[in-house]
């Protein structure tokens, strides 16, 4: 670990004692975990800065060997929900439309709580004014099943729009992505932080959805944990320590948005800094407590149904792909 690092790390859990005494009790009075080593995914989108800030938190609730996965394809979306099932990590952060078609697919995860709302924003080009002029045009994304197509094909599906024969999905890594709206080589483009933020600096595109602010977008989750299932059963102490980590962590990022910005900036994504800062300032951090899980994976079940990206009735994916228990625990012990 290199000399910043580590002092970021002291700052983190320095900054963290306030917020880390809150729940000490219940710490205190608990097991330690069934299990001290913790594998998580590495993301490179700013709104998942809490998996990076968790760590100092993590190490508080027992855990001692804590990897970052990075190598194997996606870390997000069904993609990553994938590894996730199959054991590659054992549990993180991850958004919520994915975990969604993940669950229908099968995958053996359960969603555990929500972060945040508000994370991405959907531009377009000149002849892009609103969600309804997507209908035949060509749209970037990172790859079929990705965060960027499951969520565009749930906005595209609430407009009466057919994402599956209505646009033209193209495969781009962000930077490509970006730079074609920018030239005209596609229409639009939806982006994680801090791409929003780059887009709107430059002036490229139109703002078509801004999901911090935009309904219904605004009143679900956007960024929840989920964790493997086989392990969770296993270590159900583990589990509960993890999840709380999380959920601190995403009230120091609102508490200090440039702590947070330091912990993701820590991990050495190809970003560029200021625009990271700005949308760890702007993102709505900390609100886990402000919506419902549940109804969060109801609603982009439904949108999804209709886009033909999932079978299964919302009720059945609810009910076989997640467990609120920690999180209602969590809410009475870590109150404001």
């Amino acid at each position: 670990m290199n000399a910043s690092r580590r002092e970021s790390l002291k700052g983190l859990a320095a900054l963290g004692l306030g917020i880390g005494l809150i729940g000490t009790r219940a710490m205190a009075a608990e097991p330690p975990p069934e299990t001290t080593r913790i594998r998580l995914p590495k993301v490179p989108s700013a709104c998942v800065a809490a998996n990076y800030v968790a760590e100092a938190l993590l190490r508080a609730e027992g855990f001692d060997q804590i990897e970052y996965i990075v190598a194997g394809g996606l870390n997000s979306g069904v993609p990553g929900a994938q590894r996730m099932g199959a054991g590659d990590v054992d549990i993180g952060m991850n958004f919520a439309a994915p975990l969604v078609v993940a669950l229908d697919m099968g995958a053996p995860i359960v969603v555990l709580a929500g972060v945040h709302a508000g994370c991405f924003e959907l531009f377009g080009n000149e002849t892009v004014r609103t969600i309804k002029d997507l209908k035949g045009k060509t749209v970037a994304i990172l790859a079929r099943n990705s965060a960027q197509h499951v969520f565009l094909a749930s906005i595209a599906t609430s407009v009466g729009i057919d994402p599956n024969r209505d646009i033209r999905w193209v495969d781009h890594a962000p930077a490509e992505g970006k730079r074609l709206l920018a030239e005209g080589g596609v229409d639009a483009y939806l982006g994680f932080p801090p791409d929003p933020q780059e887009l709107r600096a430059k002036k490229v595109g139109r703002l078509l959805l801004n999901s911090a602010v935009d309904r219904p977008w605004s009143q679900y989750f956007c960024c929840m944990i989920a964790a493997n299932r086989a392990w969770a059963d296993r270590h159900p102490v583990a589990a509960r320590r993890a999840v709380r980590a999380f959920l601190k962590a995403s009230e120091l990022c609102a508490a200090d948005p440039e702590l947070a910005a330091t912990a993701f900036l820590a991990q050495g994504f190809n970003v560029d800094p200021e625009y990271a800062r700005q949308a760890l300032r702007e993102l709505k951090l900390g609100a886990w407590r402000d919506f419902n899980p549940e109804e969060t994976l109801r609603f982009y079940a439904l949108r999804l149904r209709e886009a033909e990206m999932v079978k299964s009735a919302p009720q059945k994916i609810i009910a076989g792909g997640s467990d609120w228990r920690i999180v209602d625990r969590l809410r009475k012990e870590l109150k404001s």
